[in-house]
């Protein structure tokens, strides 16, 4: 056993619960049931500790999401895996946003099984490892990264952990968040340091030229192709291969890529010469992976295959007062670069920088400032300097001034309407701030993502005429 504590599998068919139970016995804990809600939530409060709950959503008293949200806002901290009929994965998705670890389409053989627990559990441990390394929290530089939000050090943390390994990373976040900048840090900081590190971007080289890119070419394999060439992979021998945007690989690439990560050996494009090379690899996407699973765009094998350390980049927008640190530091940079006298901002352009989402990240940060300093000049960086496309844009935090003045309900009686409309709309508002991210709204607005989530079918109720009482589900 790895560790103490024990598995719980949640699910209301004794047939299936003792098959489960069966399978998972060669992971080494032992492994108890629970028919019903009830019942689990019997078996979490006891003295022992869960590693992992296998949890059905569909129970005879209630919807497994409940445990699921219960689960992580509570003190305990288990892997949660969903196990869903098929039909049922766009549930299983919004549970994966819920905070589950991962996800089991019944029927599921018992190797899937066995992996998708081992996985889910190793992956929490490492996270549980984070949150308990307290040295250098307040650290604001690391490896090219600027920021000393505690959502950018459980990152750092994460890349210190992963690079002392070989297992394979998968790294995630909004565009302009850092992805390629996260490899090479774990490039740097692994043993393959003094090896090269290859970057491919996969959406940016068309798609009948992927596979020479990655696995190279033989002379006369197609036309232009004049001699013998190297593959990213071949050049990457001993070192780290990075695939940015992997979504954007063809099926039938995908084939080839997980066979080359399960053998270890390439095939030129045009060769029957097979070579055996010694590679890790790295990859990250701007997209929801399990989304593009599930919607058939991306290989399942594939998926489990690449997503064993997953590393998540946190939008800047979420990360606080960093916005502000980074800007300092690329006012000093290219102030310096381009001989100009800022020394610093002006508290209220600050605060236009700190209230602005950010949809492109760190990159639209990076060139606003360099906007500031190309057509500026000055000791502080005021307002009227910022680029009228952030300095118009609503804001995401505080309130932008009213541009006239609007009638109070004292002055006109008829401008009055129900409460539920402005509460409605202030929601709604919230959630296309943050980008649909409904955790983030439910954070901001200071309710609980559940009321969110209540709310919006009680207004979808409304819609269809019925209220949400009278939904059949």
């Amino acid at each position: 056993m790895n560790e103490k504590g024990f598995i719980l599998v949640v699910e209301d068919s004794e047939a299936v619960l003792a098959m489960t139970a069966r399978q998972l016995a060669a992971l080494h804990y032992p492994v108890r049931g629970a028919g019903s809600l009830a019942a689990a939530r019997a078996a979490l409060a006891g003295p022992d500790a869960a590693v992992a709950v296998l949890l059905d959503l569909r129970l005879p008293d209630g919807d497994g999401m409940e445990l699921l949200r219960a689960l992580r806002s509570g003190t305990t901290d288990p892997a949660v895996i969903v196990m869903t009929a098929h039909g049922s994965v766009d549930a299983a998705v919004d549970a994966m946003r819920d905070g589950a670890d991962d996800f089991l389409v019944k029927p599921f053989p018992a190797a899937r099984l066995q992996t998708t627990t081992r996985l889910a559990i190793d992956r929490r441990r490492l996270v549980r490892l984070v949150r308990t390394v307290s040295p250098g929290l307040s650290d604001d530089r690391f490896e090219g990264f600027i920021g000393a939000d505690l959502s950018m050090q459980a990152v750092y943390r994460m890349i210190e952990q992963a690079a002392r390994s070989k297992a394979t990373v998968f790294i995630t976040g909004e565009s302009g968040t850092g992805k390629e900048l996260c490899a090479e840090a774990i490039h740097r900081r692994s043993d393959r340091r003094n090896r090269r590190f290859i970057a491919l971007n996969c959406g940016a080289i068309p798609k009948d030229l992927m596979e020479s890119e990655i696995f190279g070419h033989s002379k006369g394999a197609f036309t232009g192709a004049t001699s013998d060439r190297e593959g990213a992979a071949m050049r990457a021998d001993g070192g780290t291969l990075f695939l940015d945007e992997i979504g954007e690989l063809a099926p039938p690439l995908q084939v080839k890529l997980l066979r080359f990560l399960q053998t270890g050996v390439l095939q030129r494009v045009g060769s029957d010469k097979l070579t055996k090379v010694d590679v890790r690899i790295l990859c990250a996407t701007n997209r929801d992976p399990l989304a593009e699973v599930a919607a058939g765009r991306f290989r399942e094998d594939l998926y489990y295959r690449l997503y064993v350390v997953p590393i998540h980049l946190p939008a800047l927008r979420e990360r606080g007062d960093d916005v502000i640190k980074i800007a300092r530091h690329f006012l000093e940079q290219f102030a310096a670069e381009e001989g100009r006298r800022f020394t610093g901002f002006a508290p209220e352009a600050e605060a236009r920088l700190g209230a602005y989402a950010w949809p492109g990240n760190v990159r639209e940060l990076q060139n606003a400032i360099r906007n500031i300093v190309v057509l500026h000049d000055g000791d502080r960086v005021t307002v009227d300097m910022i680029p009228l496309p952030i300095k118009g844009a609503p804001l995401l935090r505080g309130t932008a001034p009213p541009t006239h003045q609007q009638p109070s309900p004292a002055q006109d009686p008829d401008a009055i309407r129900p409460l539920a409309e402005h509460e409605r709309e202030i929601i709604e508002a919230a959630i296309e701030a943050c980008a649909g991210n409904m955790t983030e709204a439910a954070k901001r607005l200071g309710i609980s993502t559940k009321t969110i989530y209540r709310k919006r079918l009680e207004w979808a109720g409304a819609a269809d005429g019925r209220s949400h009482s009278d939904r059949i589900d």
